[in-house]
């Protein structure tokens, strides 16, 4: 694979490299403080066409796929990881419509998103159904052109601003993963409410909360694909993003690294410069190596889901990537802590922020152990065609 980037993907990463620098990372530590939305970074967002890189042209986008919209995340990432997730959100919440949606689904979800219009959110997770998707209890039932959901969803990120939700239920609940199906819930829909608001470790510029069904009712033509077949749509949905996971990952990664390095070179210990002592270069080698062995898993994973492959057959190098760049980004942030010593472990270091916020990335779309499993499986079965 060629991961030379054209002129195109060129300009898409220095346009957000600058808005990361110029805009984002000056309002970090108060959104990381107060925990507000950033409005204002969305608005910058929406003018600059970031939204958009996700989308074909013809639904409002630039057509530059999920190798574009990553390569912009990880920039963002570098400075802060909340105000990255603002823009994986965008596919979060319609990978699915592109993938299964109706026309008018599609022009009204996916471009109204593109053009900063609508934001969605992504409603998979329950109390009692995380890494086991197929054990989710919210229920969906047919009554006449409507669907009435029955049920509560945990930890979604931007609910507090999304204007709709791709949301899975179950129509047929002695089926299992065969009794899935996919709806578009709008955020005015009768019997449906955003709840409390968790308070977290981390990436707090972007609120999770709860969201409530009690016997929402949701029109038939909601429904995303067909009834009963929303498993294998939502498993598209996850592992269409899963290289914007990593790219976050990898971001955060270079982000929390390259604060350290910058210490290191300024900090006078034992008569040098702490970058001059060879156990420290042991530690920034070490996550180097590890950080460009992520992105170019980020990138092979990308250019795979714009091929349409985000599919079984391929899933596990999606799943390699997620699992690989987000523990990367885990270390990368404990070592940068430790090579900066008690001032690493303070609220006003940068490192104390990305360490926090670097835990949420092996868990989200996908614990790394079920990444793991996936991995294996491909293994078990040949598809990486070893022998």
């Amino acid at each position: 694979m060629n991961f030379y980037l054209t002129e195109e993907q060129q300009l898409i990463r220095d346009t957000a490299r600058r808005i990361a620098r110029e805009v984002v990372a000056p309002r970090a530590p108060e959104l990381d403080d107060t925990g507000i939305y950033p409005e204002d970074i969305f608005q910058v967002y929406k003018e600059t066409g970031l939204l958009g890189l996700g989308f074909p042209e013809e639904l409002g986008g630039s057509g530059a796929g999920i190798f574009g919209l990553a390569l912009a995340i990880e920039e963002i990432a570098k400075v802060d990881n909340a105000c990255a997730l603002i823009l994986l959100l965008t596919r979060l919440s319609t990978s699915a419509i592109l993938k299964a949606g109706t026309e008018e689904q599609k022009r009204k979800y996916c471009a109204g998103t593109a053009r900063g219009e609508l934001r969605g959110a992504f409603g998979l997770t329950e109390p009692g159904a995380g890494s086991d998707s197929a054990n989710i209890a919210t229920r969906a039932v047919r009554k006449g052109d409507e669907y009435i959901l029955t049920g509560t969803k945990c930890y979604i990120s931007g609910a507090s601003v999304a204007d709709f939700f791709l949301v899975a239920a179950k129509t047929d609940p002695r089926a299992g993963s065969r009794g899935f199906s996919v709806f578009i819930v709008d955020r005015d829909t009768p019997g449906f409410r955003v709840g409390r608001e968790d308070r977290k470790m981390g990436v707090h510029g972007v609120p999770t909360c709860e969201l409530i069904f009690e016997e929402a009712r949701v029109p038939a033509h909601n429904l995303v694909g067909r009834e009963n077949e929303g498993f294998k749509l939502i498993m598209w949905n996850l592992n269409s993003v899963r290289p914007c996971v990593a790219a976050r990952g990898v971001g955060t990664a270079e982000g929390a690294i390259q604060y350290a390095v910058d210490y290191a070179r300024q900090r006078q210990t034992f008569g040098q410069p702490l970058i001059e002592h060879q156990a420290i270069q042991m530690m920034i080698a070490e996550v180097a190596m590890h950080i460009e062995a992520s992105r170019l898993l980020t990138y092979q994973a990308a250019l795979l889901v714009d091929e349409g492959k985000a599919d079984r057959e391929h899933a596990h190098f999606l799943s390699m990537a997620k699992a690989f760049a987000t523990e990367t980004a885990v270390e990368a942030c404990d070592k940068a802590l430790q090579i900066m010593g008690g001032l690493g472990y303070m609220h006003e270091s940068l490192t104390e922020r990305f360490y926090r916020d670097a835990r949420q990335l092996t868990i989200v779309e996908g614990t790394s152990q079920v990444q793991r499993l996936i991995i294996a499986r491909a293994v078990k079965d040949n598809l990486l065609n070893w022998y």
